[in-house]
């Protein structure tokens, strides 16, 4: 295999794990749900893209022949993930604003861009 190839499958290798690494981190150590489900949609699927994609080139060069399988299951990741990113927090918005509702008014005011924020504890 060339040097280049070779470099550049390396290079690939080591962004997805160094990304991979930044998504579980943030999975596990961000404080709030809204905040820990940026770790997996964005992080964690561009690392997962970076092997993917580095695993296709490599098989590609070593059999002489296009794989398409690694590229599919890439497509299909980086479509299917922010969709259930969006339900995610679509679910959590809804849920945290039924919520409020049942909490008594403080008289600050609230909407889209300006969050009453009732109970106190910073969500």
């Amino acid at each position: 295999m060339p040097m280049l190839i070779d470099a550049l499958i390396a290079a690939l290798i080591l962004a997805g794990a160094f990304f991979l690494l930044v998504g579980a981190l943030g999975l596990a150590k961000l404080p709030d749900m809204m905040r820990r489900l940026h770790g997996p949609t964005k992080a964690t699927t561009l690392g997962i893209g970076a092997l993917l994609i580095a695993s296709m080139i490599y098989f590609s060069v070593a059999r002489g022949t296009f794989s398409i399988h690694e590229l599919l299951i890439t497509l299909f990741l980086f479509l299917t993930a922010p969709v259930s990113a969006h339900m995610l927090a679509k679910a959590h918005i809804l849920r945290a604003t039924q919520e409020r509702e049942q909490l008594p008014p403080t008289g600050q005011p609230s909407g889209w861009a300006t969050l009453d924020d009732r109970r106190g504890d910073g969500m």
